[in-house]
């Protein structure tokens, strides 16, 4: 077994094992009781959040995902409400202070224009919560962080990490909105990435 003492930096990790020093050989996985990755919450004292989740590979073999967020910002809950998305989440290893903000930035080349839009962000202790307005988007994909501490902070991705779903994306699916743009009629709503970090992508609708 690997302590959770011991650091492992973030990415995915694949398992072997060596007897009586032959050549290593890939793992396959056992029955695995992933539940107290779901229920348990970090408290973010030593500043940084470790998750580990063990999956089974397409080929049936064992790896690990490992995340090492410092800080970090979890996606909660997601609500679509009237043409945007509303995040609800919590900061762990830093404190949130009068003007935190969101951003969303346009990944380049995403014809976003490499923009960055920065939000308003309702914060109480270690929650915050934010609307994205969908109306005011170019097409392309727009990644989201936080700045717990405001402009002149450090940024945030958000991410959903504190579960036991090692790959979001193909499993956590949301509805997606159309709206009028000044670039035209659009569809947009939230995916989770590859690394389960949070982004929203912006399809243009024919006219």
């Amino acid at each position: 077994a690997l302590p959770s003492s011991v650091s492992l930096p973030e990415g995915r990790w694949d398992a072997y094992a060596r007897l009586s020093g032959g050549e290593p050989r890939r793992l396959v996985p056992g029955v695995t009781d992933l539940r107290s990755l779901a229920e348990r919450t970090p408290s973010g004292l030593l500043g940084h959040v470790a998750v580990r989740i063990p999956y089974a590979t397409r080929q049936g073999n064992l790896t690990v995902r490992s995340w090492l967020r410092a800080p970090h910002a979890e996606a909660v809950d997601l609500r679509l409400e009237s043409g945007g998305l509303t995040v609800r989440g919590r900061v762990y290893g830093t404190q949130l202070v009068p003007g935190a903000d969101a951003e969303l930035r346009a990944r380049s080349g995403d014809g976003g224009g490499g923009g960055v839009r920065r939000l308003d962000v309702a914060a109480e202790r270690t929650e915050f919560a934010f609307t994205v307005p969908y109306d005011g988007l170019a097409p392309g994909d727009w990644d989201l962080w936080l700045r717990p501490a405001g402009a002149l902070g450090p940024v945030v991705r958000l991410a959903r990490l504190l579960d036991d779903v090692a790959d979001k994306n193909p499993v956590l699916t949301f509805p997606r909105a159309r709206v009028l743009t000044p670039h035209g009629p659009v569809e947009a709503g939230p995916y989770y990435t590859r690394d389960n970090d949070l982004s929203l992508a912006v399809t243009p609708l024919d006219a």
